[in-house]
């Protein structure tokens, strides 16, 4: 399975966390990672996004440029467990797929996959990784590639 994980891209703080928006740089930032992503040969066939404001704006911009479906998922938001959005995976195994969420989700999930604990990498916004997995498990990825916006 591919999996691509995306935090999304620089967001204002002039609002409750979940209704912050994204700024210019972050719609930019947002639109050069997704076309870093067209070119590459993981297209992703399905997105899973969080209910956040700002995750809901990367997306549409990110399922634009890759003209992929979107599906909503509740439990991909900041605060998370990781836990529930592996379970999710292996409920759902369509390759490859693409999760658009938040610190501190995308770094924890990630180094769940690919080392096994929670503790987490850092994710700059609009940043994605893919991540190769045979199975899907904690420790049975491996990274294979990074966009940076």
């Amino acid at each position: 399975m591919h999996l691509i994980i995306m935090r999304h891209g620089e967001a204002g703080w002039h609002t409750l966390d979940q209704d912050r928006e994204l700024t210019e740089v972050g719609r930019f930032q947002v639109s050069k990672a997704a076309a870093e992503i067209a070119e590459s040969p993981w297209r992703p066939e399905l997105i899973w996004t969080s209910p956040y404001t700002r995750a809901r704006q990367t997306t549409g911009i990110v399922a634009e440029i890759l003209n992929c479906p979107v599906e909503e998922k509740s439990f991909i938001t900041p605060d998370d467990d990781p836990g529930a959005c592996l379970d999710a995976l292996l409920e759902n195994q369509s390759t490859p797929l693409m999760i658009i969420s938040h610190m501190p989700l995308v770094g924890s999930l990630s180094t769940l996959l690919v080392d096994g604990h929670r503790r987490g990498i850092p994710f700059m916004t609009a940043q994605a990784v893919l991540l190769e997995m045979p199975v899907v498990g904690p420790g049975c990825a491996d990274l294979r590639a990074q966009f940076l916006p």
